[in-house]
């Protein structure tokens, strides 16, 4: 199956291995991956913030660089789950880029979704001999709906248990522009977080968003913690 590779920001430039990771594993699953090189930000950030003139640009941009006749997969249900729902406000005075966005919201989907539910992957190779816990960030919940499918890959590693945390489905505290307009709170949640992973004695916090990953990371960083936030990608590529 063709398919096309949507890299979201956080990922492009601080997380460029995991991009590597999920056209690797795509390939491995017998996929063959497209990348535009011209893609850039989805415009979630700018719309989140208010600024909706610019994130319609950016929403014009996107739907330019990507083929709606083609499967698009991201490893982020964040920016998948935006695109779906929130570029129709974007685009509702154009009737052409709204009818192919039409024809795109059916074939964009988050990595673990794309596999599980798509390609209908039932096994996976390679093993992952730890226990992990795995974090729900906001998006992929609430807004994209995922929840057991990253879950059941994760099963499929060889090796792997899962522990889960309590309240494992509670914000980390990035929240986009909250982590930086609310930096208190967003530590205090991010403690919150972190602490209920450390309740369970793994070593890994595992999620499909990168974004959420770096606001736990940066805690754990500071506090000199020994756990790690590991991106989804990154394991079921090992």
């Amino acid at each position: 199956m063709d398919v096309q590779l949507f890299v979201p920001c956080f990922i492009d430039q601080l997380y460029p291995q995991t991009a590597f990771n999920t056209m690797k594993l795509l390939e491995s699953l017998g996929c063959r991956v497209h990348y535009n090189p011209d893609q850039t930000c989805c415009g979630q950030p700018a719309f989140n913030s208010g600024y909706w003139p610019e994130a319609t640009r950016l929403a014009h941009k996107f739907m330019n660089d990507f083929k709606a006749d083609m499967p698009v997969v991201s490893p982020s249900a964040s920016c998948t789950g935006y695109i779906i729902h929130q570029y129709p406000k974007l685009l509702k005075n154009d009737r052409e880029a709204l009818a192919q966005h039409q024809l795109l919201e059916t074939r964009i989907f988050e990595l673990s979704d794309f596999i599980l539910n798509i390609l209908k992957v039932d096994q996976l190779s390679g093993a992952f001999p730890h226990k992990v816990t795995f974090h729900d960030a906001c998006s992929a919940l609430r807004e994209y709906g995922i929840y057991e499918e990253p879950r059941k890959l994760l099963r499929m590693k060889k090796g792997l248990e899962i522990v889960e945390m309590p309240e494992s489905d509670t914000c980390c505290g990035f929240g986009g522009t909250f982590a930086v307009k609310n930096t208190a709170i967003s530590a205090a949640m991010a403690e919150k977080k972190v602490l209920n992973a450390l309740s369970t004695g793994v070593r890994y916090i595992v999620s499909t968003e990168a974004s959420c990953l770096m606001n736990i990371n940066g805690y754990i960083a500071k506090h000199q913690l020994d756990i790690k936030g590991v991106h989804l990608a990154d394991i079921l590529v090992q």
